[in-house]
């Protein structure tokens, strides 16, 4: 059944920039009542500001997720609407490089904002449900909670467990018809989110294209609040890759690994950095993160395409027990 949108009271963490910002606007223009969230206050006006002048009201709740205490502050203030119909948890963090390299407090907090973040903002909003009877909590997950992210191995940890705690969740309230439970997952988005992470590989990080405008993945988002499902995803590249992974999963992180281990290789050299995982970037950055460019040469998707077919030959062949250690040569 289609829900609606106008007047209903919607909750999105990390809506300071980038898919949290772009959802945001997009909810606003709906005509949706707004409660934005993040470590950056200065940036969520700015956010709110816009989001006002499109005719919505907006309420503004600097919280930090991996402060449980903070988070049901958030969703009492939430509740002066009278009520919460979509909780988007969207705080995502990232510490690119090899794991022996990060030290252990950036895969600490990479887990405690990416995991027990979200499960945080649950256990303050689905009680909440469970009292209305309704609501939409929508985890925004990503390509790494279905295939694993070499160089990214704390990052890669949080987002299976979340899926995990997805689906556990799912399970429990499956007898409350009204509570939904839906998870996200996109490929690349064209966010400030690589340029703000933390990096630990001395080289100056990018991501492969195709990149996607994060106003896309809003617009699923959108979607998931008026016709809530179990999951979807944003872009072709986690369709293949998906699928590709549940084939073969070994031959696909081990290219994916070479792959990422040869652009560090060519990549210009840069300073390590804690980037924001301990404390608000020093620049929102808008939506946008100035990743996309139609010049490129589409390396993902041919890896992609290249994946899935090597799966496919894998499945069909039945050599799953094959060493493709020459094939990634």
């Amino acid at each position: 059944m289609k829900q609606a949108l106008r007047d209903a009271v919607v909750v999105i963490t990390g809506a300071s920039s980038g898919v949290g910002q772009a959802t945001a606007e997009a909810f606003a223009r709906r005509g949706s009542k707004l409660v934005l969230a993040a470590r950056d206050a200065s940036a969520l006006q700015r956010v709110a500001k816009t989001c006002r002048e499109l005719g919505t009201e907006v309420l503004v709740v600097p919280t930090d997720v991996t402060d449980a205490d903070a988070v049901r502050e958030l969703a009492e203030k939430a509740t002066s609407f009278g009520k919460i119909d979509v909780w988007f948890s969207n705080v995502g963090v990232g510490a690119v490089g090899r794991f022996v390299d990060t030290p252990i407090a950036a895969h600490e907090q990479v887990i405690r904002t990416n995991l027990i973040g979200h499960i945080n903002d649950a256990h303050a909003v689905i009680p909440i449900f469970l009292k209305q009877r309704h609501g939409t909590f929508i985890n925004m997950i990503s390509l790494g909670g279905f295939a694993s992210t070499p160089f990214a191995t704390a990052y890669s940890a949080s987002k299976f467990g979340l899926r995990g705690f997805s689906e556990a969740l799912r399970a429990e309230l499956a007898d409350e018809p009204d509570i939904h439970i839906c998870d996200v997952y996109p490929t690349f988005m064209d966010t400030p989110g690589v340029a703000h992470g933390a990096n630990y590989t001395g080289r100056k990080l990018n991501v492969p294209p195709p990149v996607y405008n994060a106003r896309r993945a809003a617009r699923a988002i959108v979607r998931l609040a008026e016709r809530p499902r179990t999951s979807t995803t944003v872009g072709i590249v986690a369709e293949l890759a998906r699928f590709a992974h549940f084939l073969a999963p070994n031959i696909t992180t081990r290219l994916l690994a070479r792959l990422t281990s040869h652009y560090l290789s060519q990549a210009p050299q840069t300073e390590n950095s804690n980037g924001n995982l301990f404390r608000a970037p020093a620049v929102a950055g808008g939506i946008d993160g100035g990743l996309r460019s139609s010049r490129r040469i589409p390396v993902a998707t041919v890896a992609a395409v290249a994946v899935f077919g090597l799966a496919v030959a894998v499945l069909i062949t039945g050599k799953s027990r094959v060493s493709y250690r020459g094939v990634l040569r």
